[in-house]
């Protein structure tokens, strides 16, 4: 019974993971730091984002954000379309592999502005960043040719999350340095042997390619990229703008590991199916699309709760910065979730996910909280800290 007990909790984990899609456990687990790995803060040796230099007499660098019509990471994929739309330093394009919307993993659906056919014809010279988010199919080869046909085009390719497998089976890592989502560098190192794989950095730049860790580093990486293309008062503007601390790529990878805590967490409260909750995110035009991604994944990764989107109609809703979300529920009907969650309108986008955490843990216990942020890699605010200023 305890053996079924431990393989249960594993399983748990494993539908938990934000980086998982294949229908497969990978062993190993959290990723130790070995000792040619820089300490925290440390960093030595990490290669900047290099500057974007124009190309085909284009006045703004045109940036793609590659999804997979049947299952794409939600923050993955919204968070760098919305913080490069935010510049306004790029020309940035929400693209599909097919017709047809995107369903977000694990939350919301999208209307994706162009098929990979209608952006290849608009920007037959490519694109000049290609963002490749984590996706159900990392195999599909579909999207792997593509992304491997941006970058024979002079694209600079970055892989958030488990991104990188595609990134990896595209081929563009082979002799690089890179990094992945905790949960997964030990099966990364064993399948791409040939890459060097880094912990403690939020990203690694090596060349035209770059990888980030886990699901909240796309903010980092999306405001590196910022600075890369418009320059550092610009990236800091932003960052002022979306409430982000900071685009340092300094990170301790130890600080997310799995522990017996936190499986017992997952398995707590997969049984509890009786309180399972459909929890309500209100959705109207201008909405902010980066802390709807953020609440919303949130939400969605506790076992105990599924956040759907509601909106006053079935129509797709314009969010603030160009984006076309498919509401999940109408509101009125009896479709919609009891609870609904209270506007988010007066929180800057970035500290939505510090709101999200701690409404989780007052709803579901500190341990759920915990949990969550345990999966997308991020280190909660200390409640009543001062944010400091944005900067490397």
């Amino acid at each position: 019974m305890r053996g079924l007990i431990f393989w249960f909790a594993l399983a748990a984990l494993f539908v938990a993971n934000p980086c998982v899609h294949q229908g497969r456990l990978e062993a190993g687990g959290a990723a130790q730091a070995d000792a040619s790995d820089a300490a925290p803060g440390i960093d030595p040796g990490a290669q900047p984002i290099a500057p974007y230099h124009p190309r085909f007499g284009r006045t703004r660098p045109v940036i793609a954000v590659i999804g997979e019509s049947a299952g794409t990471e939600t923050t993955d994929y919204i968070i760098p379309y919305g913080v490069l739309t935010q510049s306004g330093a790029a020309e940035v394009v929400a693209v599909g592999t097919e017709t047809g919307p995107i369903q977000m993993m694990p939350a919301l659906r999208i209307e994706p502005q162009a098929t990979i056919e209608a952006f290849d014809a608009r920007f037959a010279q490519g694109a000049d960043y290609l963002i490749v988010p984590a996706v159900h199919n990392q195999d599909d080869p579909q999207l792997i040719a593509w992304v491997a046909a941006q970058a024979a085009k002079g694209a600079t390719v970055v892989g958030v999350c488990d991104g990188v497998w595609v990134v990896a089976n595209a081929g563009l890592l082979k002799g690089r340095s890179a990094t992945g989502h905790w949960y997964s560098l030990n099966a990364l190192e064993r399948k791409f042997s040939d890459t060097k794989w880094l912990r403690n950095r939020r990203y690694v730049a090596d060349g035209p390619i770059i990888t980030t860790t886990g699901v909240t580093a796309s903010v980092p990486a999306s405001l590196a990229l910022v600075e890369a293309i418009a320059g550092r008062e610009r990236a800091a503007k932003v960052a002022r703008e979306l409430g982000a601390a900071d685009w340092s790529p300094v990170h301790n990878s130890n600080d997310f590991k799995p522990d017996t805590h936190y499986l017992l967490t997952a398995v707590g409260n997969t049984l509890s199916f009786w309180s399972h909750q459909d929890v309500g995110i209100a959705l109207s035009p201008g909405t902010d699309e980066i802390a709807l991604a953020l609440i919303a994944d949130a939400y969605s990764r506790t076992y105990r709760s599924q956040a759907l989107s509601v909106s006053r109609s079935s129509d797709a809703v314009l969010t603030r910065r160009g984006l076309k979300v498919i509401p999940d529920r109408v509101a009125g009907t009896s479709g919609q979730p009891g609870l609904m969650l209270p506007p988010f309108d007066s929180i800057p986008p970035v500290p939505a996910l510090d709101w999200a955490l701690g409404r989780i843990a007052d709803a579901y216990g500190p341990a759920t909280g915990a949990f969550v942020a345990l999966q997308m890699e991020y280190q909660p605010s200390p409640a009543g800290s001062p944010t400091p200023a944005p900067g490397r």
